[in-house]
């Protein structure tokens, strides 16, 4: 009796060791993370600029005589500084029509500056040396929110002679550091909110949850509650009310458990793979083979007989050579990882487009439980 006593009480220790093991293991696939890196306040985001402006002091590098937008633009400029010119008469190189973008930051006030963007409309050659003359940017209302102006930085070149160019990056794009002025803010409360709503990054049930139960743990009453797998809606204390931002300030620094998702990302374009570490697959077996056809030609002169009066001719010989290559079979057992997989198939030299293609195919075939995303 005192045995079967003993012996039930190791089994209860070895099962209790299993299922400590086990949710170690469940534990160790979390990953912790700030509030701030997990959701977003709802309202609390950029606005996008866009204007029309010149750039001028090119060195002979602007637009064309055919890009007839960019005359008339300098012809009403000059207009506009008293000054009446044919556009039929204007002929210049230094100067090119651009769209000017960029991002009215949250909370900006009037007087603060902002970085722009410069980009050529036009066929000019480069914007390198060019200076961006006063540009009104506008928000989708339509109204004035920031003015840029100033020298640009780009960040490559083009030169060309004899009829041969070199070109590094892109010298039609530039960029103005602080080059704009905010003269118009975005109106708004935050201080006097009583709700807060977050969206996090990635939809997501479990993390909504948790996300909700660490506020209201942190708060010690129950204020947060989920709307949907994105969002979750706070009411903000009383003792908090009129003071949002030291509410957000204390949250934003909450720890979150993440359960990271099963995913592939596959970039067919370069052949790239990415994968999670617990992403598996199921039993399959993988036949890939492929059949190369390649076409060569090389010049033959046929030259005619002496006395002849026969032309020397040059003819082309093509080769058309056909070649099958061996077909490759690979059987994996189920579980076995996708790293493992990709490792497995770079040894039988499976090209890397190959590789997504069969990646592909495997989540089609439903034997990888994962989701797979292809760009």
């Amino acid at each position: 009796m005192r045995i079967a006593v003993l012996f039930l009480a190791a089994l209860a220790l070895c099962g209790a060791e299993i299922v400590k093991t086990d949710k170690k293991i469940e534990a160790d696939k979390r990953i912790e993370c700030k509030l701030r890196d997990v959701a977003r306040l709802q309202g609390v985001r950029g606005n996008q600029l866009l204007g029309y402006g010149m750039v001028v002091g090119l060195n002979g590098t602007g637009d064309k005589q055919q890009t007839m937008f960019t005359v008339q633009s300098l012809t009403n400029l000059l207009s506009r500084q008293g000054l009446t010119v044919n556009p039929i008469l204007v002929t210049v190189k230094n100067v090119a029509a651009v769209m000017v973008t960029a991002e009215l930051p949250p909370f900006a006030r009037a007087g603060s500056r902002l970085d722009v963007v410069v980009s050529s409309t036009g066929d000019a050659k480069s914007l390198a040396g060019g200076t961006l003359l006063m540009t009104a940017l506008q928000g989708p209302d339509g109204q004035t929110y920031a003015v840029a102006q100033g020298p640009l930085l780009v960040g490559g070149f083009s030169a060309s002679a004899g009829g041969n160019s070199v070109t590094k990056n892109y010298p039609n794009v530039g960029r103005v550091p602080d080059g704009g002025i905010i003269e118009r803010e975005v109106g708004g409360d935050f201080n006097g909110r009583k709700t807060i709503r977050y969206n996090l990054m990635e939809e997501d049930f479990t993390t909504a949850i948790r996300v909700v139960h660490a506020i209201n743990e942190e708060l010690g009453e129950k204020v947060a509650q989920p709307m949907d797998a994105r969002t979750v809606e706070l009411q903000i204390p009383k003792e908090y009310q009129g003071r949002a931002v030291e509410l957000v300030a204390r949250l934003e620094n909450l720890n979150v458990q993440l359960q990271p998702r099963a995913r592939v990302v596959v970039n067919e374009r370069t052949g790239t793979v990415i994968l999670g570490a617990d992403v598996r697959i199921g039993a399959v077996s993988i036949v890939q083979g492929g059949l190369s056809i390649m076409v060569s030609s090389k010049p033959v002169v046929s030259q005619p007989a002496p006395f002849s009066q026969g032309k020397t001719v040059v003819t082309t010989k093509k080769d058309v050579t056909a070649k099958e290559d061996k077909t490759k079979t690979l059987t994996v057992e189920p579980g076995v990882s996708v790293g493992t997989l990709a490792q497995m198939l770079n040894n039988m030299e499976v090209s890397a487009s190959d590789i997504v293609a069969i990646l592909q195919a495997i989540k089609d075939a439903g034997a990888l439980q994962a989701e797979l995303r292809v760009l």
